[in-house]
């Protein structure tokens, strides 16, 4: 029963989403100094197959969401960024129970003084985790799965003073010499072995905190239309804690994701995540995805081409 009312409602969003997602809506506003972008995603998969389908095959549903929400304010002297996002999904297979295939919220507001066209100094602050639990399943298929991620555990809180380079519009750079991260892990008593059964994520069994406050931090971020109904972004983070800094306890992260509008309702979207994190594993990680789907956004600026 609870498979059949997830399926109505996913036909149903299906059916109606065409009434209010108009793909995007600009609204300009010359006389605001702040310059506001709303986003939201929505993709969903679904396969089903009769008992004597000799094709093989399973019977799966699988949903993906994304949203962000920007709010930037600029005058002469001083600007102030900030921007709220989570993107979440799951699949299920028939057997098997819900799995998670994405989970991350984040905040990132950032104050800025401009030294001149290109530079300026700034502070800010970052906060970001995820919702729910995340597992790490058997090889075999089963329902076998140990704990490795939660709500707040990890989460990692960082303040960085430096300044930013931002030559065009759709590029920026954040250069921060000083940046202290808290990482949060919420209930480590030990319910993280299967990622480090001593220091999971760098936060030592019994402890919930870990600072690192003398540490570099370089961010990037590139959005931008570079073709005809094609966008690329992504993100860039660097992360060097002074007091053990060597090159294999450096921290990368790589967010890159290519949007593609099919038409006014349609949007097709691949991307990817390289994570290097020697706290939580020693080698690289990385995350890929494909979404066929619905995209909505609106804001009240023109964007420059």
């Amino acid at each position: 029963m609870k498979n059949s009312r997830l399926l109505v409602l996913v036909i149903a969003g299906l059916i109606l989403s065409p009434l209010f997602m108009n793909a995007q809506i600009v609204v300009p506003d010359s006389t605001s100094k702040w310059r506001k972008k709303t986003m939201l995603n929505l993709n969903v998969n679904q396969a089903s197959f009769s008992s004597n389908w000799k094709g093989g095959g399973i019977n799966s549903i699988g949903l993906n969401t994304m949203f962000d929400f920007k709010a930037d304010y600029k005058d002469e002297k001083q600007s102030w960024d900030n921007e709220i996002g989570f993107t979440y999904g799951f699949v299920k297979n028939s057997g098997q129970g819900f799995r998670k295939t994405l989970d991350r919220f984040f905040v990132d507001t950032k104050y800025g003084r401009s030294l001149n066209k290109k530079w300026d100094l700034f502070g800010s602050f970052n906060f970001a985790s995820q919702f729910y639990k995340g597992f790490k399943y058997a090889d075999d298929g089963s329902e076998d799965a140990d704990l490795i991620s939660d709500f707040l555990a990890p989460a990692f809180v960082t303040v960085a003073l430096g300044v930013e380079y931002h030559p065009v519009e759709y590029f920026k750079m954040r250069i921060s010499p000083f940046a202290p991260r808290l990482t949060l892990l919420r209930n480590n008593n030990g319910r993280f072995d299967a990622v480090d059964s001593i220091a999971p994520y760098g936060v030592e069994v019994g402890e919930d905190t870990r600072f690192e406050w003398f540490a570099f931090q370089l961010t990037a971020d590139f959005d931008k239309d570079i073709a005809q109904n094609l966008n690329l972004k992504f993100k860039y983070l660097m992360f060097a804690n002074y007091e053990t800094l060597e090159g294999k306890t450096i921290d990368h992260r790589l967010d890159v994701m290519l949007n593609a509008k099919v038409n006014r309702f349609i949007t097709v979207s691949l991307g990817g995540i390289l994570l290097y994190d020697y706290d939580q594993d020693d080698a690289v990680q990385l995350n890929q995805a494909f979404n066929l789907g619905f995209s909505y956004s609106i804001q009240n600026y023109v964007d420059k081409k």
